[in-house]
Formats: C-alpha cells, structure tokens, sequence
C-alpha cells in the first residue's frame, strides 16, 4: 500500500488518511500512547506516513512484510521524535532503509583485542548503521509490543541509535547545543561508570545491563526505559531522567502523573 506515496509530495501524503483499523494498531503498539494529547496523535501518525513514503522497508530471511508490520515498527520510531521533529524538517535524514528478519539473525561479527583481532557470528535480535541502515527481528518487534511497559523494545532501542549517531558518530552521546553536550557528558559519564561498576561487581541495578556494553549501549537502553518505565527512570536517576526530557523535549513521567492512571 505505502509503495505509491514515494511519488507523493510530502505535503499529500500527510494528508492520505489511515484506515480506522490503521489507526488503532498506530495507537496501540506505542508506549504511552494513552497519555498522548489528540493532536499528539495526529502528529504522530502524519510522521509516521512521512517514515513510511521516504524510508525502504525491506523483508530478509523469507519475510513477506505486511503493511501492518511497517506500522507496527513506524509508530515506535517515530515516537522518539513526537517532539524533536517538524513536520517539514529531515526523519531520521541518515536513514535509508530498514531490514526485518523473522526472527533472530546470524551476522558477522569483528572484535580486535589488543594486537588480536577475532572474527566470528552472532546471534543478533537488532542492529543500527551510523549511515543508512537498521536491522530488526520481527518476533523482537512483536516482544516489545507485547508488554509496553517492561522497559525493552527493539525498535525504541535501534532508533535511539540512529538519534545517537545524528551527531556525527555513534558515541553515545546525541547531538546537543555545548551547553548541554557539557551536562550531559558529566551526568551520562557518572551513570554509566555507576552501572560498569554494578555490573562488575555482580550488583542489581534498575537499568538495563546490557547498557554496560558500551556507552551507545547505554544511551539506547536508557532511551528504552525513558519511553516504556519513565517514573522508575525519574525516581531512581532523577539528573538522567531530566536531560533525556530535555533532549526529547517533553516530560513524559508527568504526563503520567496528571493523568494519574497506570502506574510505569
């Protein structure tokens, strides 16, 4: 279906309108979706038909992809912008093409260690290219949209990588004004060492630790948990939690708060 708007303007195909049934699964395969404002929702979905008509969604490893399957994993992505991104500005503008396997993927995998450098095959659920390209599995998909709160989701943690590498590379630090850039580094560099160590010495910690991996790692998970578990994110690192609000330019938590429902 979304094939013919790529001869679309984008001014038309804001305005090609979803199907009832469209708009109900937009809605519900996106966390916080129920604390989302009308207009909210609108704008939503109007970047979510603009993903879909300038990026390449291609099916691997057998995968026939449905239209709802594009949706599923459009809505999320452009979740992370609701509120980063213009109607006429760039989406995700490195961005080209997004892959989707069945399931998990084998792919080659390249580590040097010292003067050693190892080569080998991974299992892998994901995985973003700083330049043009992310690679999901599509039962991780329906994982993280099956329990929108558990504070993992594939497609929320690859394109938080491609915010991430929106500044130049993929550090683990997304593009800031230097006042910020400043605050950030020490406040992430604080919370990253705190989780290093924690998962060093085999403590519990509330974030992900994966995010231990590496500092993009950390950002991506972090993002994850902003998203899907925002007032335990406030709660447990408040300093965190309030430069992710500000990078995302909206505060989700309390968004929860006023409305004063479900508790995340």
């Amino acid at each position: 279906m979304f094939d013919w708007w790529r001869r679309l303007s984008r001014a038309e195909v804001i305005a090609q309108p979803f199907s009832a049934e469209f708009r109900q699964l937009v809605r519900a395969r996106v966390p916080l979706a129920s604390y989302l404002t009308e207009s909210e929702h609108a704008k939503l979905e109007a970047l979510v038909r603009i993903l879909l008509s300038e990026k390449t969604f291609e099916g691997a490893g057998g995968l026939v992809l449905t239209d709802e399957m594009q949706l599923a994993i459009a809505a999320r992505a452009c979740l992370l912008v609701l509120h980063r991104v213009e109607l006429d500005a760039p989406l995700y503008p490195e961005l080209e093409t997004i892959v989707v396997y069945p399931s998990t993927y084998r792919a080659p995998h390249r580590q040097q260690e010292g003067y050693v450098v190892i080569e080998g095959v991974e299992t892998r659920l994901g995985e973003s290219w700083s330049h043009g390209l992310v690679v999901l599995s599509w039962n991780a998909v329906q994982a993280g949209s099956a329990d929108l709160t558990d504070g993992h989701d594939v497609v929320l943690h690859e394109f938080a990588h491609q915010l991430d590498a929106e500044g130049g590379t993929m550090d683990g630090t997304p593009q800031l004004d230097w006042e910020h850039y400043s605050i950030w580094s020490r406040v992430a560099g604080l919370e990253y060492a705190a989780l290093c160590k924690a998962v060093e010495e085999e403590q519990p910690t509330n974030i992900d630790p994966y995010g231990a991996s590496n500092a993009p790692e950390f950002f991506a998970v972090v993002v994850e948990q902003f998203f899907e578990q925002p007032r335990a994110l406030r709660l447990e690192h408040p300093a965190l939690y309030t430069e992710l609000c500000g990078f995302f330019r909206w505060d989700p938590a309390a968004r929860i708060d006023e409305r004063g429902a479900l508790k995340l």
